[in-house]
């Protein structure tokens, strides 16, 4: 009997397809290459060269070089302050720790304010100060601590270096091609979630499915990110790649207000439901045009001109097919644009976001306390490798204050780090003390890290834990120029990381990230006020604006396992962003001075009674659906065209709220 897992074609050297060959060759000789260079440059501790180069090995060019640039301004940004607070407070270790502290308490705050690579720099900016200023506790000489400073800084540049030209070397698939896809799979997704959404059940399968399509439009702008530092012809083509991602959450929520339509339609006709699914067949071929369209959806033309429902859903329905084959049109273009080409797209704001200042400032709280803690342990006990374990503390106070899962993420690394603890021992007092020239040692090296980055692509459920490996190795090896073998602080300094994660684990347990349900409802307080301010005669946010923050404040939660705080924070977006879009359409509708217009005015007052910062009010709610179906009823009996299409805005804007009669008092989620 063969167990498959024992065969020669299960090796990870033989399965592995030419993609992933290119991707592994490129980071090992990278990560060789930087620790050659540094080695040979007389850095002291060439090993961070290495570790740079696998914090950058991104598998595409414009993730390369877009976190190349913010590795190096925010190595730089830590270096100087490193120099700045070492410098001024050395010969304090209480002032110095304190200092520190406030540093990089700094650094965290600031990495919840911004995003990408902003963000990504300010990580940088906190713990290479603590990576550089922390070990030189002891040192009396300032022009010791400049010389480390510079050296960090070289060995970052070294690394970055190296995993560009390789980049250039042995080029991966384009960024282009890749947002091209994403793109494209994802305008056939959106006819895929249409067919789900517009089915009559109610179930976790559409509320998850809504959360994961949102969540990856959102994950393409990040895409879109990537592909306009890898080639100049996606930044001429950036304003269309935006407009693109805006049309697609538009299609969203115009996929979720007609869900809302045929839910509170009583008597539909007979033939919706095939003619919807005969209307997203055609929209999914290839060579789809508004003439064919036109013909499908002909039969569903409302015929009685008081019937506001069907005339709603008509419009709606016409909305969305227009919208779609617009996005077909600017997809198809696209693609066949040359580098030359440009476009006059209608212009679209960046996706808005927003930030949770009450988190920021709670991340920023816990680090300064944690590294004040473990400072002053260290201070009090004079442990030789205090440093290393303040090093250790601060990196994952840092990077994993934005994590959504902290405790997953630092136990992950907890293993990773005794699991190279073991490993070190073997490889720093079983091999390399029998070797005396670096490239000897780079003959072991190089096949590891080649096959490490191959195990991480083919194990996909443990590529966090590979990835770790790969990126922590070279500081528990510490390849060092000249040699280091002393047991005693290689034991100590071990024991120091695994110690400062321990303690920073500890800090995240006793003061814990905000819960999801607190998550919640700050989201949605923050929702209601971004819809309070839709309602003012100048809103702050454009329709668009408020749209793709309203999605960003959904994605906050997709991956919660909070279903109660995940669904009610997903209703309240679908429900003020559907509102929003009636309200937009009413403030287009007509100006005039006759009683339509008023009756228009009066609904957006419905809205101002019904809606507050605080939440939702019952009873005013309950008369203000009563109310606006009155209005709907009477204005479907008006002899003008005009009241009767104000029927159908208002009768949008009855659907859409009535989903929030099941609304939970405001402290109920958390409950």
């Amino acid at each position: 009997m063969t167990f498959p897992a024992l065969t020669w074609r299960s090796l990870p050297w033989i399965k592995a397809s030419r993609p992933q060959w290119r991707y592994a060759l490129r980071n090992g000789i990278a990560m060789c290459l930087a620790l050659s260079i540094a080695y040979y440059l007389n850095l002291d501790e060439p090993y961070w060269a290495m570790t740079s180069a696998a914090v950058v090995s991104f598998p595409t060019v414009g993730g390369v070089i877009s976190k190349s640039f913010g590795r190096i301004a925010g190595s730089l940004f830590g270096a100087t302050a490193a120099l700045i607070i070492a410098g001024h407070t050395l010969t304090d270790p209480w002032f110095f720790l304190f200092s520190m502290s406030a540093w990089i308490a700094l650094c965290t705050w600031a990495c919840a304010m911004f995003t990408n690579n902003v963000a990504y720099a300010f990580q940088l900016a906190g713990y290479t100060c603590a990576i550089i200023a922390f070990p030189v506790i002891n040192v009396v000489d300032p022009t010791e601590l400049w010389d480390i400073a510079q050296a960090r800084v070289c060995e970052v540049i070294v690394g970055i270096l190296c995993g560009g030209t390789m980049m250039m070397i042995m080029p991966s698939t384009s960024d282009g091609t890749t947002l091209l896809t994403a793109l494209k799979n994802m305008h056939t997704r959106l006819l895929e979630h249409a067919s789900l959404l517009w089915q009559p059940d109610t179930t976790d399968a559409i509320r998850i499915a809504h959360q994961s399509i949102i969540s990856q439009i959102l994950t393409a702008n990040l895409l879109r990110i990537q592909a306009f530092w890898s080639h100049y012809r996606f930044r001429r083509q950036n304003s269309l790649l935006n407009y693109l991602l805006h049309q697609q959450l538009r299609l969203i929520s115009v996929i979720s207000s007609l869900r809302r339509l045929l839910l509170n339609w009583p008597s539909p006709p007979d033939n919706v439901r095939p003619v919807i699914e005969a209307l997203l067949i055609e929209l999914a071929r290839p060579g789809s045009d508004f003439y064919h369209v036109s013909r499908i959806i002909a039969p569903l033309a409302p015929t009685d001109p008081q019937d506001y429902r069907h005339h709603a859903f008509w419009h709606r329905l016409r909305y969305f097919c227009r919208v779609y084959l617009k996005n077909s049109y600017w997809l198809n273009r696209l693609e066949n644009a040359t580098a030359i080409t440009e476009f006059d797209v209608p212009r679209a704001p960046a996706l808005a976001r927003h930030t949770d200042h009450a988190e920021a400032l709670w991340n920023g709280i816990r680090t300064f306390c944690a590294l004040v803690a473990v400072g002053a342990w260290s201070i009090s006990t004079q442990w030789d490798a205090g440093a290393s374990a303040l090093t250790l503390a601060s990196i994952c106070c840092v990077l994993y204050s934005a994590s959504p899962s902290p405790f997953n993420s630092l136990t992950l690394l907890m293993r990773t780090l005794i699991l190279l603890s073991l490993f070190s021992f073997m490889v720093k007092f079983g091999l390399m003390v029998q070797i005396s020239e670096l490239w000897q040692f780079l003959l072991f090296l190089f096949p590891l890290l080649t096959t490490m980055q191959l195990l991480k692509l083919q194990m996909p459920k443990l590529a966090g834990l590979w990835g770790q490996l790969i990126v922590f190795m070279g500081s528990f090896i510490a390849v060092t120029n000249p040699p280091v073998y002393d047991f005693g602080d290689f034991l100590n300094d071990n024991l120091a990381k695994i110690l400062g994660v321990g303690l920073a684990w500890t800090a995240f347990a006793i003061l814990r990230p905000g819960s999801d349900a607190r998550k919640s409802r700050r989201h949605i307080h923050a929702l209601r006020c971004h819809f309070v301010d839709q309602l003012s005669r100048r809103p702050a946010h454009s329709e668009h604006e408020f749209e793709s923050l309203v999605y960003h404040h959904v994605s906050q939660l997709s991956n919660s396992k909070d279903a109660l705080a995940r669904r009610w924070l997903l209703r309240w977006g679908v429900v003020l962003l559907n509102c929003s879009h009636v309200v937009w359409q009413l403030r287009e509708w007509e100006a005039r001075s006759d009683p339509l217009s008023q009756v228009r005015d009066l609904c957006i007052t419905l809205l101002r009674d019904v809606m507050n910062e605080r939440g939702v009010q019952h009873r005013p709610l309950a008369s203000s659906l009563q109310e606006l179906q009155r209005i709907c009823d009477a204005l479907a009996k008006h002899h003008q065209p005009a009241a009767r299409e104000l029927a159908s805005l208002i009768w949008r804007l009855y659907c859409s709220l009535s989903q929030l009669e099941q609304a939970l008092p405001d402290g109920a989620i958390a409950e």
